[in-house]
C-alpha cells in the first residue's frame, strides 16, 4: 500500500466521524473519569484495577489466539456485570447520591494547607504520648495506597490540619467524637468517629479491647497503619498487615511516624514489626 493510499484511507475514515460521535465519546470519557474519582479513595479502586487488568489480558489473549485463556477470561468477564453490582454496591449508591445532590460536577477534592512532614511527625508524636500518659484511649488510622473512603463515610468529616491539640480534643472522653477512629490521609485529618471492621481471630489476646481488634481488622483488609492507645494501661501499639505490635516507646513511635510521613526507613521500628515481642505471646 502506497503512502497516498494510506493517507486517503485515514482521511476518509475521519470524514465519516460525525459531531454526535465526538459528543458520545466525550460523555463516556466523563463518566469513566467520575467513576475513577469516586472509587480512587476507596478499597474498590484496587478491584477496579484488577478488572482492568483482566480486560487487557483478554484482549492480548484474543490477539495472540490463545483460545483456552481467551475462553476463560471471556467467561469471567461475561458474568462480571452481576459481580460488579455486588462488589461496587457502596460506590454505586454513593454515585447515585452525588447525582441526586447535584454534585456530579464537583470533584470533592480537598484543598488543604498541610504542614511539613516533620511537623506532622512532631505533632502526632506529641499528641499520642500525651494521650498515653493520661491513659486516654485513641485509634488513629493512617491511609496508605488503599483508599479508605468507605470507612471515612461512616464517620464525621473533619478535613483539618494535623495538630496535637486537635487530636487530643477529638479523643477527649465524653466528647461527641471520642468513640471510633480518626482517619489521616495525605497529611490531614479527614474524619473522626469512624467505624472499623473488627478482627474475628480467636487467637487475639483476650486482654485486647475493641480498639485493638478494630486496628487488626482494618489492617487485615488494607495497607493502612493504625496506632492504638489503650485507655486501661496507656500502652501504645500499632497494627499493620494484620499484625499487632505492642509496647511502643517514644523512640519507636517517632521512627514509625517518620517512616510513614517522611519516607525514612527506620530499622528499629521495622525490626520490631518483623518479630513478635515477648508481650504479645
Amino acid at each position: 500500500m502506497s503512502f497516498d493510499v494510506l493517507v486517503k484511507a485515514i482521511t476518509s475514515g475521519f470524514t465519516q466521524i460525525r459531531l454526535e460521535d465526538f459528543v458520545d465519546i466525550a460523555i463516556i470519557a466523563f463518566f469513566l473519569y467520575k467513576l475513577i474519582i469516586l472509587t480512587k479513595e476507596t478499597r474498590a479502586f484496587q478491584l477496579l484495577k484488577g478488572i482492568a487488568f483482566l480486560f487487557v489480558a483478554a484482549i492480548i489473549s484474543e490477539t495472540l489466539q490463545l483460545q483456552t485463556l481467551s475462553w476463560v477470561l471471556n467467561s469471567v468477564l461475561a458474568s462480571g456485570i452481576v459481580v460488579l453490582a455486588v462488589l461496587f454496591q457502596p460506590e454505586l449508591r454513593r454515585a447515585l447520591e452525588h447525582i441526586g445532590r447535584g454534585k456530579i460536577f464537583n470533584n470533592g477534592l480537598l484543598q488543604n494547607f498541610k504542614p511539613e512532614e516533620n511537623e506532622i511527625v512532631s505533632e502526632m508524636q506529641l499528641a499520642i504520648m500525651s494521650l498515653a500518659k493520661r491513659r486516654v484511649g485513641a485509634l488513629i488510622v493512617i491511609e496508605q495506597r488503599t483508599g479508605l473512603g468507605d470507612i471515612v463515610a461512616t464517620g464525621t468529616r473533619i478535613d483539618g490540619i494535623i495538630s496535637a491539640p486537635l487530636i487530643e480534643n477529638i479523643f477527649e472522653p465524653n466528647t461527641p467524637l471520642h468513640d471510633g477512629a480518626v482517619i489521616i490521609r495525605d497529611g490531614a485529618i479527614v474524619a473522626a468517629a469512624c467505624f472499623l471492621p473488627l478482627a474475628e481471630d480467636i487467637a487475639v489476646a483476650r486482654e485486647l479491647g475493641t480498639r485493638h481488634r478494630a486496628a487488626l481488622g482494618i489492617s487485615s483488609v488494607s495497607d493502612s497503619v493504625t496506632i492504638v492507645v489503650s485507655e486501661e494501661t496507656g500502652v501504645i501499639s500499632f497494627a499493620r498487615e494484620g499484625k499487632l505490635v505492642r509496647y511502643i516507646d517514644q523512640k519507636a513511635l517517632h521512627d514509625l511516624l517518620e517512616s510513614i510521613f517522611v519516607g525514612k526507613e527506620a530499622a528499629g521500628t521495622l525490626n520490631i514489626f518483623k518479630r513478635r515481642t515477648k508481650h504479645e505471646k
